[in-house]
């Protein structure tokens, strides 16, 4: 590929994503979105975390595991059960790495 076909995509990259995530600052009335709609946006931000958690915490190398003694497996439930209790997500966060950590490092998980 050569600079200016470089340079081009670039641009065209740019200019698409310009378009595409301002679409909704364009108009100058706000835009109608059925209820239907907006309440099933309200869990987009959530399915798009479930889909790059899940497959990275049950998954090797592109295979489920299976073997129980996963460290991921253990800090998944550790940070489930801190949420449950506490419903903080910087303690789940800490909860879930302590105990990823602490499974690595002392039993080589």
């Amino acid at each position: 590929m050569s600079t200016w076909e470089a340079v081009i995509a670039l641009i065209g990259l740019a200019l698409i994503t310009v378009l595409t995530r301002g679409f909704f600052l364009l108009p100058e009335r706000e835009v109608p979105i059925p209820a239907w709609l907006r309440e099933a946006l309200r869990y987009a931000p959530l399915a798009a975390l479930v889909a790059v958690v899940v497959p990275e915490t049950v998954m090797t190398q592109g295979h489920m595991i299976h073997d129980w003694r996963d460290a991921r497996l253990f800090a998944a439930a550790a940070g489930a059960l801190w949420f449950w209790w506490r419903r903080g997500i910087l303690g789940t966060i800490v909860c879930g790495t302590v105990v990823l950590l602490t499974l690595r490092l002392t039993l080589g998980w």
